[in-house]
């Protein structure tokens, strides 16, 4: 009885582990069926390359603090959609995205997904792209 009452235990707890990796898996795979996330090494390399838009979800004033040069400022939050219908972005062109630290970027990353935009995000945003002693415009 005691090697029953273990071996349920065991499968149980196998199940439990299984499920939860699986639930991980389909996070993260959601996450990156829409768009790539990329080091600031590599979103530089990808905006030099060219037909590429880059777009800073951060508020007015981060902006002004510091910025990607040519970057657009389109804020993310409540009317994220009708700000990007107003930019009126190029669905043929890769749009790049970042914010502070990644958090906004990839929020709005997903959502331009979702619409149609090939997008790649700046994993560690604006933070990420001055500590790797890239340049920001004022």
């Amino acid at each position: 009885m005691k090697k029953v009452v273990t071996f349920l235990f065991v499968a149980t707890l196998n199940m439990v582990l299984f499920a939860q990796e699986a639930r991980k898996t389909i996070v993260d795979t959601a996450q990156n069926k829409y768009f790539v996330s990329l080091s600031a090494a590599s979103f530089a390399d990808s905006v030099k390359a060219g037909n590429v838009l880059v777009v800073d979800v951060r508020t007015e004033k981060e902006y002004a603090t510091g910025h990607i040069e040519g970057s657009a400022n389109v804020v993310w939050g409540n009317n994220f959609e009708t700000l990007l219908q107003a930019a009126n972005l190029d669905k043929g062109k890769t749009i790049a995205v970042y914010c502070r630290s990644g958090r906004r970027s990839k929020g709005a990353a997903k959502t331009l997904a979702l619409k149609g935009y090939n997008v790649i995000e700046l994993d560690k945003g604006i933070v990420g792209w001055q500590q790797a002693g890239l340049p920001v415009a004022k």
